[in-house]
């Protein structure tokens, strides 16, 4: 839902609220995992209407996918793989 309320600010909107979620959640492996999967489903769901801001989404997408293969280790990275799989 903070993503979608961020769109209506514009491509700051959502980068703002990304690098907040991202400080928050970076250690809180189950709501990274959530996270990566919310800016997956926002590529998807701005793919065809709004590019732009889809290729903004796929970037952030990157970004935690990125963090998580890097940081998570264990269990932490199989509920990742399991979950997101």
């Amino acid at each position: 839902m903070d993503f979608s309320i961020a769109e209506q600010y514009s491509k700051s909107g959502v980068i703002d609220t990304f690098r907040r979620a991202m400080k928050e959640w970076k250690h809180n492996y189950k709501y990274l995992t959530e996270l990566v999967m919310v800016l997956n489903h926002k590529v998807a769901q701005h793919y065809r209407t709004f590019p732009d801001l889809a290729a903004l989404y796929q970037q952030l997408f990157e970004q935690a996918e990125t963090y998580a293969l890097e940081n998570l280790k264990g269990e932490e990275l199989q509920y990742y793989y399991d979950t997101t799989n």
